[in-house]
């Protein structure tokens, strides 16, 4: 099990630099320095944590507090440029450079590429993975998200919006279902486009949506739940994130108000 501990975002970071790290002593001693995860406990930032365990590559923690404005600091934008996490920093990237990644799915290809765990060497089994990969990037999250925003967030309930995409997630529930009726994992092995759909499927019930009529997306939520690693990427936390309160206007303006700056 990779270690992990927490730290801040330095104000004077930039893209590639190696932060100060008071974590990991034995990885360090190995000449193993731990991978810098800026990161905030929801379905994205999982995605990454569960492929780091899983690979079982050191890592520290970075909280970035989403519901403080961290993400428009300009540390964080030096490596993050859509003010969005998670985001990481190898700093024994190409060539035993610093390199920094943005995006969860260019993390999770990266990190499978580095590792050679999760993500298939040949074309056509890569293609397969890429496929569903993208497919959770513009289908899955996203519409999870619109989804639970007009069912839990927005300031009143606007029948239309909260049926549009309560069906639009029925579509996309059976989509995954059909896919998984004749294979175990989304690819077939095991991949980066399991783990990054995990998160979000995990949460379906809890954002309103019954898998009950999904059987195979039930059984692959069973599965993908047991696996050790899966859990530990799952259980990681930021203690700040349980004291947010979404009703304080403030913290709504950060959240769901945002424009270009």
């Amino acid at each position: 099990m990779a270690r992990v501990a927490s730290k801040p975002i330095r104000k004077n970071a930039r893209s590639g630099a190696k932060p100060e790290s008071d974590t990991n002593s034995d990885a360090n001693a190995a000449g193993d320095t731990p991978i810098d995860l800026y990161f905030w406990p929801t379905p994205n930032g999982w995605k990454i944590t569960i492929m780091l365990e899983e690979c079982g590559l050191p890592y520290t923690v970075i909280p970035v507090d989403i519901s403080k404005g961290d993400q428009f600091r300009p540390a964080f934008l030096a490596i993050s440029p859509n003010n969005r996490m998670p985001a990481i920093v190898d700093h024994q990237g190409p060539g035993g450079k610093p390199i920094s990644i943005f995006e969860s799915g260019a993390i999770l290809q990266y990190l499978g590429r580095k590792t050679g765990k999760f993500y298939p060497n040949d074309e056509r089994g890569r293609v397969e993975v890429e496929e569903w990969l993208f497919w959770q990037m513009a289908n899955l999250g996203p519409k999870a998200g619109e989804a639970n925003h007009f069912r839990a967030y927005a300031p009143e309930k606007l029948p239309y919006a909260i049926e549009r995409f309560s069906n639009e997630m029925n579509r996309i529930y059976g989509v995954m279902n059909a896919r998984l009726g004749h294979r175990e994992f989304l690819a077939g092995a095991y991949s980066i486009a399991d783990m990054a759909c995990v998160g979000w499927a995990s949460r379906a019930e809890r954002h309103g949506h019954d898998l009950s009529g999904f059987p195979n997306v039930r059984r692959w939520l069973e599965t993908m739940l047991a696996r050790p690693g899966v859990k530990r990427g799952l259980s990681v936390k930021v203690e700040a994130a349980f004291r947010v309160d979404t009703k304080d206007p403030r913290v709504r303006a950060v959240l769901f108000n945002q424009r270009a700056r």
